[in-house]
């Protein structure tokens, strides 16, 4: 279970689509448990397989160590509230940097489990936050991208001085 390298902002595989998982098997169960090992060292509460290179619809989001583990793979958004709500969120591939983020409240979603069985579940608070921003990541939306264009641009050149 190493650690793997992240993709860091702006490169371009973060833009990318993810294509759909269909095999279930041990490489699949390798891929979970590396980006569960990336996530803790980087440290976040969320990744996604397009975060280390891996353009695959699998996100992990664990949100305190002691928290429940949550493995979606091929997760999709169902339905969301029309109440909005803001949490700050960041991304593993833009270290230090966050921003609020207004997004449904409580959302309703399809997965599979790493085995292939499907599921729905709902889901509110920050832990709906953080599932939308890693569908959006699995769907090739960097979160800067939910921000205003003086928000993104601001953060983008303080993220472009800082890696200079």
């Amino acid at each position: 279970m190493p650690v793997r390298p992240i993709l860091r902002y702006p490169d371009p595989r973060l833009s990318l689509p993810c294509q759909p998982v269909t095999a279930f098997d041990t490489t699949l169960q390798t891929l979970c448990d590396d980006l569960l090992q990336t996530m803790r060292a980087a440290p976040g509460v969320g990744i996604t397989a397009a975060h280390v290179g891996e353009l695959l619809r699998v996100s992990v989001i664990q949100l305190e160590p002691d928290a429940p583990l949550l493995i979606h793979i091929n997760p999709q958004i169902i339905s969301a509230s029309a109440e909005q709500q803001r949490f700050t969120e960041g991304s593993v591939s833009m270290p230090g940097f966050t921003e609020e983020v207004e997004r449904p409240a409580r959302i309703r979603f399809g997965f599979q489990d790493v085995s292939g069985a499907a599921h729905e579940a709902e889901a509110d608070g920050f832990l709906a936050t953080c599932i939308q921003h890693e569908i959006d990541q699995l769907d090739g939306i960097f979160w800067l991208k939910r921000l205003s264009r003086l928000k993104r641009d601001r953060l983008i050149r303080k993220w472009e001085k800082q890696t200079r």
